[in-house]
C-alpha cells in the first residue's frame, strides 16, 4: 500500500522490490484488496490487485503444514490478527525479512527479522 499510493516509504518498497528474492504471502494481496475496497472501491481494487500480479516477484499461494502450524502459534501466544500471523510465520519459514507497516508486528520484535516503514 505504500507503494500504490505514493506514502512515505514508498522509495524504500520499490528498492526491495527490485531484488530478485522478494516474497509476497497471499495474505498480504488479501488485506491490500479488501483495504482498496474499502477505502477505493472494487474498480480501484481490481486495479491494484492486477498491478501487484504484474510485479516481479514470487507470490506465496500456497500454505504448507509447518508454515500453518507456525501460524497458529503466533496467533495464539502473542494475539495477533489472523492475516498477521500468517504474514510473519510466512517470514519465520523462510526466513525473511518482514517488511511491513503495522505497529501490530511490534510484538513479535526478536521473533524474526523485520524491517517498520513509517505509519500512516
Amino acid at each position: 500500500m505504500a507503494l500504490i499510493e505514493d506514502e512515505e516509504g514508498a522509495d524504500r518498497v520499490e528498492e526491495v522490490l527490485r531484488q530478485p528474492t522478494t516474497l509476497l504471502p497471499w495474505p498480504v494481496l488479501l488485506e491490500m484488496y479488501y483495504v482498496s475496497i474499502q477505502e477505493a472501491g472494487q474498480a480501484e481494487a481490481d486495479r491494484r490487485f492486477a498491478l501487484m500480479k504484474q510485479l516481479d516477484l514470487e507470490i506465496l499461494w500456497d500454505m504448507e503444514e509447518p508454515t500453518l502450524l507456525t501460524a497458529a502459534r503466533l496467533k495464539a501466544e502473542y494475539r495477533v490478527s489472523l492475516a498477521d500471523a500468517m504474514i510473519a510465520a510466512y517470514a519465520v519459514r523462510r526466513e525473511a525479512v518482514l517488511m511491513h507497516k503495522d505497529p501490530e508486528f511490534d510484538i513479535l520484535k526478536g521473533l524474526l527479522e523485520m524491517e517498520a516503514l513509517p505509519c500512516k
